[in-house]
């Protein structure tokens, strides 16, 4: 018998032991007796408990991606094919490359290197970005004004411009700097401030954040890959990854 296999049997007498009793129960003596055995075993052989956290997180990773594929499949039309999203690389490509992004996030400038090495590097790669303004007002501001410049952008090349500068420079990002490099980038700055009052700024934003909900997402970079929730700053070579098990 292992030592995890030990101890679930040792923390079923416990639970027994602490479950009303059905017909026969244990004296208090014997309780005593079984908790001391449990607890002597504990003390000489700590390696089972982490053994038993190490299972525990296993088991619980593989229900987290269980229910993430389960959310991708359920809002896959509003993931990869919505008509308020960015997309850029090959739109009929055959793996989505979806990342949820804030402008004010460290990590997430970091992953943008990521994002054009994989747009770059691969040609059948359609990457959707999509805002997910969680740290404040001033990232809620800058992805207003992300979302007034994808209106007048079909393209995404001026977005993307507009992307670069904004997680490439030093700072907070709020309205002032987000306006400012869509002028650098060319946008229509009339045809934007009037964008910016339009209903369609709140439900880009609130589209992102529920799917962002839906799919159990609390912090940036945050992707959806195929149909597999990536969490986090994992690393051009991660990414790759997940995306080559995608096409398999």
């Amino acid at each position: 018998m292992t030592s995890l296999a030990r101890l679930s049997a040792l923390l079923m007498i416990a639970l027994l032991l602490a479950a009303p009793a059905r017909g026969q129960s244990f004296s208090d003596g014997q309780r005593g007796e079984i908790e001391r055995i449990v607890r002597e075993y504990l003390i000489r052989h700590p390696e089972v408990l982490q053994e038993a956290i190490a299972e525990l997180e296993k088991k619980q990773a593989v229900a987290e991606a269980e229910r993430g594929r389960r959310a991708v499949k359920q809002h896959g039309e509003a993931l990869f094919n919505s008509p308020r999203q960015v997309t850029l690389g090959n739109p009929q490509g055959d793996v989505a490359f979806v990342e949820f992004f804030d402008y004010n996030c460290g990590y997430c400038k970091r992953a943008l290197a990521d994002m054009m090495e994989l747009m770059k590097g691969d040609p059948k790669l359609k990457v959707v970005l999509k805002e997910f303004p969680v740290l404040g007002k001033p990232s809620q501001e800058a992805a207003e004004v992300a979302v007034a410049l994808r209106m007048q952008d079909p393209t995404g090349k001026k977005y993307l411009a507009f992307h670069e500068k904004l997680l490439t420079g030093r700072g907070q990002v709020d309205r002032a700097r987000a306006l400012a490099a869509a002028k650098e980038v060319g946008a229509d700055m009339a045809r934007l401030e009037r964008d910016l009052k339009s209903d369609e700024i709140r439900a880009t934003i609130e589209e992102s954040m529920k799917l962002a909900e839906a799919l159990g997402l609390n912090g940036t970079p945050s992707y959806v890959i195929g149909e597999e929730v990536v969490v986090g700053a994992v690393g051009a070579r991660a990414l790759k990854e997940k995306i080559a098990a995608a096409r398999k």
